[in-house]
């Protein structure tokens, strides 16, 4: 099954940035609520990891789609955009809006 990742990236302390940024695997774990994500491209310093909150299962199209939130939302020792490029190095992608809705 695919399982994509959803991560939405905003500050509190830079207001006008925020991005949504999925990362997709193919696995036969399937993740449930309360369970926490690791990644390469999370880092300590920012949000302190995420947990997941929401799994959508798609059977027809044999994939899931993991909604993920943050341990520590107000945990912000790197900015919002230092952080989105360490996700993008580690294999996280921007969704366009077109992709949103």
């Amino acid at each position: 099954m695919k399982i994509n990742l959803l991560v939405f990236v905003s500050s509190v302390k830079e207001k006008s940035q925020m991005e949504a940024l999925v990362k997709t695997f193919e696995s036969t774990i399937r993740p449930f609520n309360g369970d926490i994500i690791a990644d390469p491209g999370f880092d300590a310093d920012f949000h302190n990891g995420y947990e997941v909150v929401k799994v959508t299962i798609d059977y027809e199209a044999d994939e899931c789609w993991v909604s993920l939130s943050p341990l520590l939302i107000e945990k912000e020792d790197i900015s919002s955009t230092a952080y989105i490029e360490k996700l993008k190095n580690h294999g996280w992608r921007v969704l366009t809006k077109e992709e949103l809705s």
